[in-house]
């Protein structure tokens, strides 16, 4: 059944029934109470790309990130849905993995669904964006989360991860940690700010920065595990760990225990891997929670045509657990 049907059923014209479906005023209530009970009866669902079409808007927002399989993104993910449906937006999510030309492609397939708003979720996308972003922000809102970019059409809601690291090796310090081990993977826009936070951090604390102290390491569990081993075998000497991400945390705490070694751990993002790690996780919390929440609402205050600051920061904390008891 399609609209002409509809509207031979109601008795009405076809651009009777458009009426209805797009919410105009020009139908009386009782014509519209008889179109809506033939689509009731019927069965009928409206095509939504050819009622957005009407409307001049699909309430329909798209959602990238690079892997929902992390916990981090699987989390955002799951809060920005939420969000928007209080909002009565649905979503369209893309993993884009982490090639920038895949990024691009995937921003032109939502121009290409007609959507009304695009989310970034990951620094990733605040390193330097291609042609297809930019070209999207100059349409439709765009708004990134986790991140911060100078394009004044996108707007950015950013943890403040650069001050948590030093705050986290000030409490290192504190506790009577001198070599504190920083371990990593990738250095996106969130990478740099952690990585300075640290450094920040200990040259705060008069600790002089020591190259051999700041690992790279492969974003798998075993390898992270297998290359923290092979280093304190090859007689690599810490007092502390900080960890760009909760999964490295648990990889120095399977390290530590193995070669009967302890030492005060603290991970980020403070993710379920926190939680259920046994010891329980220190870690920096990067309040993802708040981040969705004000990107969502960012959002929609573009949608409604209002103004927006373009970068909101949010302050992280750490949540003390049981790899690290702060004095």
């Amino acid at each position: 059944m399609n609209i002409y049907d509809i509207a031979k059923a109601s008795g009405v014209s076809t651009a009777t029934v458009s009426r209805v479906l797009n919410g105009s005023e020009r139908v009386s209530e009782q014509t519209r109470r008889k179109v809506l009970s033939v689509m009731e009866a019927q069965g009928y669902r409206p095509n939504a790309f050819a009622r957005g079409l009407g409307l001049g808007t699909m309430r329909m927002v798209g959602i990238l990130c690079t892997d929902v399989s992390d916990p981090f993104y699987a989390s955002a993910v799951s809060l920005l849905e939420g969000a928007l449906r209080r909002m009565d937006y649905d979503m369209l999510l893309y993993c884009t993995g982490s090639e920038p030309a895949d990024r691009d492609r995937y921003v032109e397939l939502l121009l290409d669904r007609h959507v009304d708003a695009i989310l970034l979720v990951g620094s990733v996308f605040a390193d330097p964006s291609g042609p297809a972003l930019e070209k999207a922000a100059a349409q439709i809102p765009v708004v990134l989360i986790n991140g911060s970019v100078p394009d004044g059409n996108i707007y950015c809601v950013d943890s403040d991860v650069e001050a948590a690291f030093r705050s986290a090796v000030s409490r290192l310090f504190s506790a009577g940690a001198r070599r504190i081990l920083y371990l990593y993977d990738v250095l996106t826009y969130g990478g740099r700010m952690k990585l300075s936070g640290y450094r920040d951090g200990l040259s705060a604390c008069g600790i002089p920065y020591d190259p051999s102290l700041c690992v790279r390491l492969e974003r798998d569990p075993d390898s992270a595990v297998r290359s923290l081993r092979g280093l304190i075998a090859g007689g690599l000497s810490f007092d502390a760990v900080l960890c760009a991400e909760d999964l490295f945390a648990v990889a120095a705490g399977k390290a530590l225990r193995g070669a009967s070694l302890s030492a005060p751990v603290i991970g980020c993002n403070n993710s379920i891997l926190a939680v259920c790690a046994s010891p329980a996780l220190t870690s920096i919390d990067m309040m993802l929670e708040s981040l969705c929440e004000t990107a969502a609402n960012t959002l929609n205050i573009l949608l409604e045509g209002r103004q927006a600051p373009h970068r909101a920061v949010i302050s992280s904390r750490l949540v003390e657990r049981e790899t690290f008891r702060l004095p």
